[in-house]
């Protein structure tokens, strides 16, 4: 098992990505605290990993003093930490004209802020093990799309302070920092946006294959499988990495003919 008797705190983990992760996580060996907004969601995830090896904290990333309690609960449960996940996250939808300073606040508060403090909170118990972390970013820090432009910004000062923390904590600390950008992500979340949005129940099985040369798009559980390498003692002594988990290169791509894209990552 490649995470034998680590503990690792995964936000946003009651669903989607987060919960791949925190499954197979446990899944190698290791013990998770599981984190998000959704109580019914998080105690089914607690009661299918078993809670000899799973603990629940119910709160928004971002409320004052959230990140010192999800670290206060790993120790208490767990006796120490080895990683932690920064996986939570808001996705939402904004423009230059819809996007106002308190919402953009909002958006840098939970994607860029919360994941700041969490690492600050743990950093002196992950020193300890010569721990990790793992920022779980988007495609979109690169530019991101015309109408993801509050979310692609707190992408792109994620992966900013991904490289910066990955080069000082490891110097410092022994405490290893890196990101992954998932590309399009079949979530539980993702089907639901898109049906917000107009598209059909099944949208997902018929799409165009400038969004997906394989014809579907990712899995979570492929995520997760990639999170592991990062997470485990294999990685070695490989810091301030970001690494794109895309079906095709994101960057210089050639735009699709028809711009009004279904696509989100």
């Amino acid at each position: 098992m490649r995470l034998q008797n680590k503990v690792i705190i995964v936000t946003g983990s009651t669903t989607g990505i987060g919960k791949a992760i925190a499954l197979r996580c446990v899944a190698e060996g290791a013990s998770v605290v599981i984190h998000g907004l959704e109580e019914g969601w998080g105690n089914s995830v607690i009661a299918e990993l078993g809670e000899d090896k799973a603990v629940l904290h119910i709160e928004d990333i971002s409320q004052e003093g959230a990140p010192q309690r999800l670290v206060d609960l790993a120790i208490k449960s767990f006796g120490k930490l080895d990683a932690i996940v920064n996986n939570a996250a808001m996705v939402v939808s904004s423009n230059i004209h819809t996007t106002d300073k308190s919402f953009i606040q909002r958006v840098l508060e939970v994607n860029t802020i919360a994941p700041f403090e969490l690492i600050k909170a743990g950093l002196s118990f992950l020193t300890e093990q010569h721990g990790c972390v793992l920022n779980i970013g988007s495609v979109n820090a690169w530019s991101g799309e015309p109408n993801l432009l509050a979310y692609s910004i707190s992408k792109g000062a994620l992966m900013t302070m991904t490289r910066n923390l990955g080069d000082t904590l490891h110097r410092e600390n022994g405490v290893r920092v890196n990101q992954i950008n998932p590309g399009w992500v079949l979530t539980e979340t993702e089907k639901q946006r898109k049906k917000d949005h107009g598209l059909s129940e099944d949208w997902y099985k018929d799409l165009p294959s400038v969004y997906a040369p394989a014809g579907r798009i990712l899995w979570p559980e492929e995520i997760a499988a990639a999170a592991v390498y990062w997470l485990a003692d294999e990685s070695g002594p490989i810091s301030g990495q970001v690494v794109d988990l895309e079906q095709h290169p994101f960057i210089g791509r050639n735009p699709p003919k028809d711009t009004s894209t279904i696509a989100s990552k």
